[in-house]
């Protein structure tokens, strides 16, 4: 049975609970109408839609993957959300970021993945270290691994840094075929035993429908300055077909990282 990523869901913000001060981003727990928590990614930050809509790309093929990750939802904020904010940088963020932003559903007590402590399964790493290599994600290192321990499970979180080639734009076709020489430097790649069977798993998986329908779950309004919506979802199909059909180039380049660490 083919692979049908779940229908992002809509949610409105009623309260702002707490910031999490990490890196420039500034993203918050808050409160829903339906009643859940959320870590809120805000189209006001440093990067703007262009981290949401990695993040939303990156998590759902990790999801499409087999790989555990929160539910995402669009958050809407009003307009008038954040004017009772005592914090002036928390206002000024939460003014730029009315409309639609980035719900990550809040995994109460989950504690940050440690090397060190946490072991997970080679096929498991593999699929993470493959996966990232193919979303070009430079932030998943050993000093900022993005991978949570919940209920005893491993949990992917922020896909915000993958695809960079959005931000400049102009040579997708490019990186596209890049090697992605930060592979190197994933936290994972040493327990990545069994890069070969995640290659053959989940380039047969992730199948350019599964493209299609994240991609048209991705907000019109976050989707600006490139053309169209229509354009840009064009290019972020045509960048992550190109990629996953030229796979061997990522997956020698993590294979020759790898057997340089062991």
């Amino acid at each position: 049975m083919t692979y049908q990523p779940p229908a992002i869901r809509k949610v409105n913000i009623i309260r702002y609970v707490t910031p999490l001060r990490e890196g420039g981003s500034l993203p918050a727990i808050v409160e829903a109408d339906d009643g859940f928590l959320y870590v809120a990614k805000f189209r006001g930050a440093g990067q703007g839609t262009k981290a949401l809509i990695a993040d939303l790309i990156g998590a759902e093929l990790a999801r499409a993957a087999g790989l555990k990750v929160p539910e995402l939802v669009l958050a809407h904020l009003d307009e008038a959300f954040g004017r009772t904010e005592p914090d002036e940088e928390i206002q000024d963020l939460l003014k730029f970021s009315t409309g639609t932003n980035l719900g990550v559903h809040y995994l109460s007590g989950a504690i940050s993945y440690d090397p060190v402590v946490n072991h997970i399964d080679p096929l498991t790493a593999s699929k993470i270290v493959w996966l990232d290599a193919l979303l070009t994600n430079v932030d998943r290192t050993a000093r900022n691994t993005n991978m949570l321990v919940w209920n005893r499970e491993l949990w992917m979180i922020d896909f915000g840094a993958c695809l960079y080639f959005h931000h400049s734009w102009d040579n997708w076709e490019q990186q596209a075929l890049s090697p992605f020489a930060n592979i190197k430097s994933h936290v994972l790649l040493p327990q990545a035993s069994q890069l070969d069977e995640a290659n053959s798993l989940l380039a047969g998986i992730l199948a350019p429908g599964i493209f299609t329908s994240i991609l048209n779950s991705i907000p019109d309004d976050w989707l600006n300055g490139h053309g169209t919506p229509g354009d840009m979802r064009k290019v972020y199909y045509e960048f992550l077909t190109r990629r996953i059909n030229a796979a061997s180039i990522f997956l020698k380049t993590a294979q020759d990282a790898r057997a340089g660490l062991i």
